[in-house]
């Protein structure tokens, strides 16, 4: 099998080799015990942001496959990544240094032994408080509070019946929930929209707890703009939801679309 890791990067020179190494560590060791009978082809592919600290050549030398995305936008390196990858699961991170790149295979081989879509991480689970600002972990409550009043109609599927961490980055999902999702947004919004997405669709969504540590160099959020961007989208897009179920056409937000009318 196949596997594609896709990694957005700016100025993670002192971060980044450590991540790509240890992921490789983690992936070696996992293809001589729980893949055994049939290894995983990983490819690695680091999306950067033209960093001017020499990140990209960091990458490529350890072995990463680098595409120069200067377009802006978390999400426009995800949507150029994922369009360039070829694995038939898909894995995300950070090149900060934050996420547990050492687990990937083994949430890979949860994901298929569980016939999941989309397997996310949830940061709050165990989070370092060094990771996060008070600004930032305030505002990731609120933005996980909004989309469960906001979306608590289309959660009944999830094991917990609501999404814990709407702007994790860190996912393991099949190649065919691309051709299953809508991803329109360039910015931060993209973590939210991505996991909106699959479950309006009717994909099988899990979250699974992992540790979200403290990142190296700084931090390239903007809280409140961010914040308030994330907060707009997810208002338009539940509008958005709610017009085409007006309409009482067949619409992707619904499994038995076939069946009859919208559920309102």
């Amino acid at each position: 099998m196949r596997a594609s890791l896709v990694i957005p990067t700016l100025n993670e020179s002192g971060s980044i080799a450590l991540v790509l190494r240890t992921f490789r560590t983690a992936a070696d060791a996992a293809n001589r015990a729980e893949f055994a009978s049939d290894p995983i082809d990983w490819e690695i592919l680091v999306v950067d942001g033209a960093s001017t600290d020499g990140t990209g050549e960091i990458a490529a030398r350890e072995g990463a496959r680098v595409i120069v995305e200067r377009r802006r936008g978390y999400g426009r390196a995800y949507k150029t990544g994922f369009a360039a990858s070829s694995g038939e699961v898909i894995t995300t991170a950070d090149g900060d240094g934050t996420y547990p790149v050492d687990l990937i295979p083994h949430f890979v081989r949860q994901l298929l032994d569980q016939q999941i879509d989309l397997l996310s991480g949830n940061r709050m689970a165990y989070l370092d408080r060094r990771a996060m600002t008070t600004e930032h972990r305030i505002g990731n409550r609120l933005l996980n509070i909004l989309l469960r009043v906001l979306y608590h109609h289309y959660l009944h599927d999830m094991p917990e019946r609501t999404l814990l961490d709407s702007q994790s980055g860190y996912w393991v999902f099949r190649r065919s929930v691309l051709d299953r999702v809508a991803l329109t947004q360039d910015g931060m919004a993209f973590s939210e929209e991505f996991k909106i997405e699959a479950f309006l669709r009717g994909l099988k969504v899990v979250e699974v707890p992992i540790h979200y540590g403290e990142r190296w160099g700084s931090p390239k959020l903007s809280t409140w703009r961010d914040g308030l961007s994330n907060m707009v989208f997810l208002v338009s897009k539940r509008l958005a939801v709610q017009r085409e179920l007006k309409l009482g056409a067949p619409t992707p937000f619904r499994r038995d679309v076939e069946a009859g009318a919208p559920r309102a």
